[in-house]
């Protein structure tokens, strides 16, 4: 076998835990690179929208290396942390540490489909750049209302497509040439060309909020960031004040 070769991903790998385990190291580079800077400010939006404060918790899904569960306890809310990619959370347990945060975020690893939370034991929850990646997304967004207690809200932060605009057809050179170039330079890997694909493969806007109406969620809406090439999405299960 020649150690000098490619490393190609297996189809059921693309998205997976095992997928980001590979490129943890260099997540967060590439991410401030791909996005030009703003996918931090992406999630403070994020966190402005879930409000946290001191004795507040929330579920930050998809966790990744744990930059919006760290947002969220600079406010002074504690938050569950949960993905997948074990390496991913190693890079996240040490940026907590760093940080000063271990007793506030918790990081443990886990799936949407079976969230290891209890009933309402949260005050609301949160995704960034990770539902693409969910393999039943109906079933994840049911558990994270099961999780969220009533009144909670619901934010889901993921990149877009654009379809309308007199800017859209730039953004798709983007997302299709120029993230998977970048990466492919940044990171040696090929698993931003499954980004790309999986991005132009998400529901539109619209689409997807009937699918989070679907799952139980009320109050739906989206707000569109930088020309439309990211989404939030809000919501708030019904039954209780926020």
């Amino acid at each position: 076998m020649n150690a000098n070769a490619p490393v190609v991903t297996a189809p059921q790998e693309l998205g997976s835990g095992r997928m980001f385990d590979r490129i943890a190291r260099r997540y967060d580079v590439l991410n401030r690179v791909l996005s030009l800077g703003s996918d931090q400010r992406w999630r403070r939006a994020v966190v402005r929208t879930l409000e946290p404060r001191e004795g507040r918790r929330f579920l930050d899904l998809a966790t990744g290396t744990a930059d919006l569960a760290i947002l969220l306890a600079r406010d002074g809310a504690s938050v569950v942390g949960v993905d997948p990619s074990i390496e991913m959370l190693a890079v996240g347990r040490e940026k907590v540490t760093r940080g000063g945060f271990d007793s506030r975020v918790s990081l443990i690893e886990g799936i949407a489909e079976k969230i290891p939370c209890a009933d309402a034991s949260v005050d609301g929850a949160c995704i960034a750049f990770g539902i693409r990646n969910v393999p039943d997304r109906d079933l994840g967004l049911r558990e994270m209302l099961r999780v969220v207690r009533p009144g909670g809200r619901l934010a889901i932060l993921e990149l877009n497509e654009p379809r309308e605009g007199l800017l859209a057809p730039f953004a798709r050179v983007h997302v299709h040439s120029v993230v998977p170039w970048i990466g492919s330079i940044l990171s040696g890997d090929r698993e931003y060309r499954y980004l790309a694909r999986s991005i132009a493969a998400f529901p539109q806007p619209d689409a997807f909020c009937e699918k989070i109406r679907a799952a139980g969620w009320t109050d739906v809406k989206v707000r569109r960031f930088t020309f439309g090439v990211a989404c939030l999405f809000t919501a708030t299960r019904p039954g209780g004040s926020p």
